[in-house]
């Protein structure tokens, strides 16, 4: 087998992904944290209390700071100093944020003493929620075994014997390791070795970047990407660290993340899906609710068929959703399986102003207010060129790390429409990854402008 055949994925080996659940631990944390923050306040301040103005404002606060002081990111090898930390200066901020709200407010006139009383409790109670939650996880690792990670280590030194020894002995992080692979043994080729971890559904491979050269890391990395693994270097201490790389601590080993994707985040996660949401909505409202009865009409007058055309494709973590357009070509067998081309005569008429002004694609909006798709991220394509361009361009898979988006930094780039040469895919992949690992909400409304820009301006490509 080798490393192209690796790279299509199947729905098996990717399962491991999908059947993780600690993700909704700190998406429930923050739920937990507000809820008791919003009903002490319902508990200490009855009288003349605004508490919707008070949850708001205290929600937003509660959120900026926690995003500020990295609050909610509890990996498996924090300290529990690291915690107290994050739990002292997290009090002191919602403490100032507190008094800054009565001190706004001034006449609800309260007491110091009851907003110190809601203060104490408040930070007493989720103080002791978050303490226990950690020492639950980690006894839930390491007594009854769950929440693991499956890992291989590559390369036999003493870093990498320290960094087994330490999965072995804090089982508390929940690393099941593997295997420690001599990579100089003579039985040993990082194909046979790659042909086991998808055997083996290993989540995560640790390997030392002085026991490989160029190639095999390169090899590796690939793998990774087009594979949906995680891939974390020990470095040679003695080397120059590239600051682009995550750089953590097991234990007394250091370990490099590949790659930091900020959408991993969950609150950036939550920004982004309530901004997904919002604008969703207003453009349903307030421009499909006039548009599509036009745009049905229209179409049913120029050919028979369906108003609206449904499509499989691939979305986040390589799942497949349906993905909705209004119907732009006439009903054909062929369209899951072949692109538009330039003159393509299966272009209705009404399909190719559709196309041209990207109105076909509103009903997507739809597909992101079900949660399958972003406004702004890497198209997705239909299943069929998925498993081609898998196969054929290197960390084309990366795409997966996201929702797919009904616009992106690609498709504003030049790169939308028809694949007609490999480097156009190469292009679509290079700008989509560059999203991936630098995405802030700045971004999402630049690229919303311009694509808003180039709907009037008009793109080459757009047929």
């Amino acid at each position: 087998m080798t490393t192209k055949t690796l790279q299509n994925i199947s729905a098996d080996s990717i399962a491991y992904r999908n059947g993780r659940f600690s993700g909704f631990i700190r998406p429930l944390s923050y739920v937990v944290d507000l809820g008791l923050i919003i009903l002490a306040a319902s508990y200490f301040f009855v009288e003349n209390f605004d508490l919707l103005t008070y949850s708001i404002f205290i929600g937003i606060c509660w959120i900026i700071v926690s995003m500020q002081l990295d609050f909610y990111k509890i990996r498996r090898n924090t300290k529990l100093t690291t915690l107290l930390m994050r739990l002292a200066k997290q009090s002191v901020f919602f403490g100032f944020v507190v008094f800054a709200f009565f001190g706004y407010y001034y006449d609800l006139n309260r007491e110091s003493t009851l907003i110190f009383n809601y203060i104490a409790a408040t930070v007493a109670s989720i103080s002791i929620i978050k303490i226990s939650l950690f020492f639950i996880l980690k006894n839930y690792r390491s007594v009854l075994g769950g929440n693991y990670r499956n890992v291989a280590i590559l390369g036999v030194n003493e870093e990498t014997e320290r960094l087994n020894e330490f999965f072995e002995i804090h089982t508390d992080y929940g690393y099941r390791s593997k295997k420690v692979v001599d990579v100089h043994s003579p039985a040993f080729s990082i194909n046979s070795f790659l042909e086991w971890v998808v055997e083996h559904q290993i989540d995560e491979i640790f390997c030392s970047v002085k026991e490989l050269n160029n190639d095999q890391l390169v090899e590796l990395t690939d793998f990774a990407d087009n594979n949906l693994r995680t891939l974390k270097f020990i470095p040679d201490t003695e080397a120059v660290l590239s600051k682009q790389l995550h750089y953590d601590y097991y234990g007394l080993t250091p370990v490099l993340s590949l790659r930091e994707i900020p959408l991993d985040d969950v609150a950036n996660k939550f920004g982004k899906r309530a901004f997904d949401i919002i604008f969703s909505l207003f453009v349903i409202l307030f421009v499909m609710s006039w548009l599509t009865p036009i745009v049905a009409i229209i179409i049913k007058l120029e050919s028979k068929g369906s108003v609206f055309f449904k499509q499989a494709r691939n979305g986040l973590d390589y799942k497949e959703f349906t993905c909705y357009k209004f119907r732009s070509m006439v009903p054909n067998k062929t369209a899951h399986l072949h692109q538009v081309t330039r003159g393509d005569l299966r272009i209705t008429k009404i399909g190719r102003f559709l196309r041209k002004t990207s109105i076909d694609e509103l009903p997507q909006f739809f597909n992101v207010l079900l949660g399958d798709m972003s406004v702004v991220g890497p198209r997705p394509h239909m299943v069929s060129h998925t498993h081609m361009y898998a196969e054929r361009i290197d960390k084309f898979m990366v795409r997966h790390f996201v929702k797919p988006g009904i616009t992106g930094l690609a498709q504003v780039s030049g790169y939308r429409g028809e694949v007609e040469t490999e480097e156009d895919i190469k292009g679509r992949v290079r700008n989509d990854i560059y999203y991936i690992e630098n995405w802030n909400i700045a971004v999402d409304i630049k690229i919303i402008f311009k694509t808003i820009a180039n709907v009037f301006k008009g793109e080459e490509k757009a047929y």
